[in-house]
């Protein structure tokens, strides 16, 4: 899981995860990378499952934005995901350890009936 600290808080909350190791959408393996953006949507690289997850703030479960189609070589799988990034542009950079890369992918988020819904292309 991906707990939250405050500043003079006592107690922590969970952004991502919380219901223990696994592979489903409340879920992560070994979590080795995390990063926030400017709206406190939470993505974490989750070694265990090869595969980026995004938690927007608030959220009960996250969903897979990059990865999650097994561990391999191929542009649409990781590999030991460990660190992310994003630019200036909103390109997030993935470290894909265990393929020796970084890959960037292109996240652009659109509006559908009030529902935040995210596109990734690979570049």
């Amino acid at each position: 899981r991906v707990m939250k600290w405050m500043k003079g808080k006592k107690e922590g909350i969970i952004v991502a995860g919380g219901q223990g190791e696994g592979n489903g959408l409340t879920q992560l393996s070994n979590p080795l990378g995390v990063v926030v953006d400017q709206l406190d949507t939470v993505y974490v690289a989750d070694f265990g499952n090869a595969r980026i997850m995004r938690w927007p703030k608030g959220a009960t479960q996250g969903s897979v934005i990059v990865g999650g189609n097994g561990e391999g070589g191929q542009s649409n799988q990781l590999n030991v995901p460990e660190g992310l990034s994003f630019d200036r542009h909103g390109n997030l950079y993935v470290v894909d350890l265990g393929n020796d890369r970084v890959q960037k992918f292109n996240i652009e988020f659109i509006m559908i009936n009030d529902d935040m819904c995210w596109v990734h292309v690979e570049r």
